[in-house]
């Protein structure tokens, strides 16, 4: 057993039997009430947020939680197959578990896993991607006094904002947490 100060951000616990995982914790000592501990977390299984009041002498039951590196390898309906590169095992992860991240994931791509036991309990794409533009309107030449974006599809098949000289063909590169455009890469 574990105390609430033990706990940090990615902490995972078990929480009314569920497992979620700590997103922010405070230490809060309101004038002459005893200091307690406001813990934000988020359920493994439902993504649902929700946030408790630790007493600061109160036991809370901590998960051991294994990460791994998986190689995705290919899209099998709802769900995503990974390799573990040591053993080669092929593992199916719901796409869910990527959060929006999986719309910009392509073959070959790098991800980490967070393991409880035998079972994927999370999921991380690569923080940023390089994919290329397959489908994007011209931009019009001289109009870059402005910050103006436009639409371009990537080869994923994914939308995302671009600048105006960004044209068919061009790699870029993508932040997979929000979806925005990064930079233009060469070669």
């Amino acid at each position: 057993m574990a105390k609430p100060k033990d706990l940090g951000s990615g902490s995972f616990i078990r929480h009314n039997g569920e497992l979620c995982q700590i997103m922010e914790i405070q230490h809060r000592t309101p004038g002459n009430l005893r200091a307690f501990y406001q813990a934000k977390m988020r359920n493994v299984k439902t993504g649902k947020q929700t946030e408790y009041r630790y007493n600061a002498d109160e036991d809370v039951t901590m998960v051991r939680v294994e990460t791994k590196e998986l190689q995705y390898l290919y899209e099998e309906g709802d769900s995503f197959v990974c390799m573990d590169n040591d053993t080669y095992d092929q593992l199916p992860i719901s796409k869910a578990a990527f959060g929006e991240g999986a719309k910009f994931m392509k073959e070959g791509d790098t991800i980490m896993a967070s393991f409880e036991g035998e079972q994927v309990i999370g999921a991380q794409a690569p923080t940023h991607v390089t994919l290329e533009i397959t489908y994007t309107e011209p931009g019009v030449r001289g109009d870059t006094a402005t910050n103006t974006l436009k639409s371009a599809t990537v080869e994923t098949g994914a939308t995302v904002m671009v600048p105006l000289f960004c044209d068919t063909g061009d790699k870029i590169r993508i932040d997979t947490r929000t979806g925005d455009y990064m930079e233009r890469v060469k070669g």
